[in-house]
């Protein structure tokens, strides 16, 4: 039976500077992805704020029919366009949300009309974003935090910080297990060691959580999670809205948080076929008051109608309906995703703070502020050791690699290059780390070699 791994250990050397380095290089980019996390956890109350005037209609009164509230829309536009997707009023006291494309707009926004479905006044007009269709605030803070509104290029910061998350993590508890005896004794500023430390571990799981649904969502690592979910039979179902086609389409989970891509330029449709999609959805067992009706977007494509409640219990099932008899020509039900898929949807709406309400908004934002608290801690600690003793700013990773046994390297390497294939940016990140590691350590060997020859030891 092998020893527990000790202080010592030259494994756990390795571990504890690759976490000094995590933390002094990719902490602040992981600090910017909390503050802007946070910011977005608060955006659906700061939504309901802003926009109330606009999200709220009458609350007593029997609603129009949904043709006459598309109508309405249509003539505030002055247009004869079909809209791309509606969304009745869930609730009473709500509006009804009716989104056509225009030229102006990127591929995943709409110009959304609210109407009061009882009055038929229109209350406001307003770009949405993505399937999710939040309004313009939201989309701002969204953008922010997954790319720093700069585009694709930004992409790459979410995607370091998601890429490392974890490993800062599963290494800050490996070093609490090791040192949990000696942290429990530190006194006076030393304890800080253990606040730190102890606040890591219990925060494990949701920075577990944050990073792996972040990384589906990422540019380079979410396609490789893709495919692989494609090749195990993870994807999640969804209906296929061609009527010459079978078997199921796989829907994206993260289209809330990106966009989606709604065709435009649909045929215009008679107004009275989507009160006929709508009775035929619910006849068909969608229950939930939070539906979109997407009407075909050329010949030979079907009506789609989904619930879109990714609120618990989660009200995600879908259909698929011939556009001349609004008979069901497909349909899927959440209940009977596979395990994989479910634990997808939830995981991302847990990311998204929609999952469980409030509730689940106010756990991210504990866990988000415990992000920013071990960052700062962090560079605390490393700032009042660098400054009372003569350690390293930058502790050199090849000292305690050199004293691995052969076994130890080989396995390590195997899994460094593993994790580098699946996660492409903590890949390069990693090869860029230890190319300047075995530079300043190459350095460091001749510094000393040259100091040697000249003070040679006396014999």
């Amino acid at each position: 039976m092998s020893r527990p791994l000790s202080r010592s250990s030259p494994l756990i050397q390795l571990v504890s500077r690759l976490h000094v380095y995590i933390g002094l290089l990719v902490g602040p980019f992981i600090l910017v992805a909390a503050l802007s996390g946070l910011a977005y956890v608060a955006s659906p109350a700061l939504e309901g704020w802003v926009y109330q005037d606009m999200l709220q209609g009458t609350e007593h009164g029997d609603a129009q029919q949904l043709s006459a509230q598309i109508a309405a829309a249509q003539q505030h536009l002055d247009t004869t366009a079909s809209p791309d997707a509606v969304r009745p009023a869930p609730a009473p006291g709500d509006t009804t949300r009716v989104m056509f494309s225009a030229p102006r707009l990127g591929p995943s926004q709409h110009n959304a009309v609210f109407v009061d479905p009882v009055t038929l006044d229109v209350t406001g007009q307003t770009t949405v974003y993505g399937t999710s269709g939040v309004l313009p605030l939201r989309t701002q803070l969204d953008l922010l935090h997954r790319q720093l509104l700069l585009g694709d290029v930004g992409r790459l910061y979410s995607e370091l910080a998601a890429s490392w998350l974890w490993v800062m993590a599963l290494g800050g508890v490996a070093l609490w297990l090791t040192r949990r005896r000696a942290l429990r004794q530190t006194r006076g500023p030393r304890r800080l060691a253990h606040r730190h430390a102890l606040l890591g571990s219990v925060l494990t799981l949701g920075l577990l959580l944050f990073s792996a649904t972040g990384l589906t969502w990422s540019q380079w690592a979410g396609s490789n999670i893709a495919e692989l979910r494609h090749a195990w039979g993870w994807g999640t179902p969804g209906v296929t809205t061609a009527l010459n086609a079978s078997g199921y389409t796989h829907h994206d989970e993260h289209a809330d948080h990106q966009g989606s891509s709604t065709p435009s330029g649909a045929p215009t449709l008679p107004l009275a076929d989507y009160d006929r999609a709508l009775q035929s959805a619910r006849h068909a067992g969608l229950e939930a008051g939070h539906l979109e009706l997407t009407p075909p977007s050329a010949p030979q494509q079907a009506w789609r109608v989904a619930e879109i409640d990714r609120r618990w219990p989660t009200q995600v099932d879908q259909v698929a309906l011939d556009p001349h008899s609004m008979a069901v020509v497909d349909q899927t039900d959440f209940a009977t995703f596979p395990l994989a898929a479910k634990l997808t949807r939830w995981g991302i709406d847990l990311h998204m703070g929609v999952l469980f309400g409030v509730v689940n908004q106010l756990v991210l934002g504990l866990i988000a502020s415990g992000i920013i608290v071990l960052i700062v801690w962090g560079y605390t600690l490393w700032w009042r050791r660098i400054r009372s003793t003569s350690a390293q700013p930058f502790p050199l990773l090849a000292e305690p690699w050199r004293l691995l046994p052969l076994r130890s390297k080989c396995g390590v390497a195997v899994i460094a290059v593993a994790l580098g294939v699946a996660l492409p940016v903590l890949g390069v990140s990693l090869a860029a780390l230890v190319v300047v590691d075995a530079l300043r350590w190459y350095v460091k060997q001749r510094r000393t070699a040259r100091h040697l020859d000249s003070h040679p030891p006396i014999q």
